[in-house]
């Protein structure tokens, strides 16, 4: 599996034969550089993690891309002339030998002033890779067991302590940060030292905020 963290919350992910990309939002410049990609997976509504300025430039130089999305998520694109797919909770779709299941429901909740959207995780499972699991924003969905985690490091949503717990109770192989465009440089060795300290016993934090893939194995 070979995955390149584009910024934020989005991750390239070529895994199976297929390249996907998720959350491709307004914090991540390089997505509009992106090709070859397959299938684009969007989690959840705001603006962070689907750029619907962008977004149609994306899909100009990927033509073939299948989009799937949140179905709340679904529906502003479609206000902005962006068709998707819905990702359902736990209906598998397939995609060559990568099956992508969507799990859980809701948002986590920023505060009581703003209402909870939709949120689906994605888990990416072809035999003879990694199994990795994208949350979007939210920690209660239960993806099964998987190998690498994509970890939201910080959000207006979640506590350190919450990252931690999450990560303790995923318990991955591999852990990549994501969701750390709000960080100064200082604040995200904060964070990612928390994450090695206090995290499950044996994961390793990839960092791979250069953007340039890495594979992961």
């Amino acid at each position: 599996m070979r995955i390149a963290h584009l910024g934020h919350a989005c991750l390239l992910v070529d895994t199976g034969g297929i390249r996907i990309l998720i959350d491709p939002g307004g914090f991540s410049p390089g997505i509009v550089d992106v090709t070859g990609i397959n299938v684009i997976l969007v989690t959840h509504q705001h603006a962070d993690h689907v750029d619907l300025q962008r977004l149609p430039a994306v899909l100009e130089v990927n033509p073939q891309a299948r989009m799937y999305a949140e179905p709340e998520a679904a529906a502003v694109m479609e206000e902005a002339g962006i068709a998707a797919e819905h990702l359902v909770s736990g209906e598998a779709l397939t995609f060559g030998r990568v099956q992508v299941t969507p799990v859980g429901e809701r948002h986590a909740l920023i505060n009581e002033a703003l209402p909870r959207v939709g949120n689906l995780g994605v888990v990416l499972r072809s035999e003879g890779e990694p199994g990795f699991f994208h949350p979007g924003d939210a920690y209660d969905a239960e993806p099964g067991r998987i190998d690498i985690l994509a970890l939201p490091l910080n959000a207006p949503w979640t506590a350190s302590r919450d990252t931690v717990a999450f990560a303790r109770r995923i318990s991955p192989r591999v852990s990549i940060p994501i969701h750390d465009a709000l960080l100064s440089a200082v604040g995200r060795r904060l964070y990612l030292s928390q994450m090695q300290s206090f995290g499950p016993e044996g994961m390793e934090v990839r960092d791979l905020s250069d953007g340039a893939p890495v594979d992961v194995n």
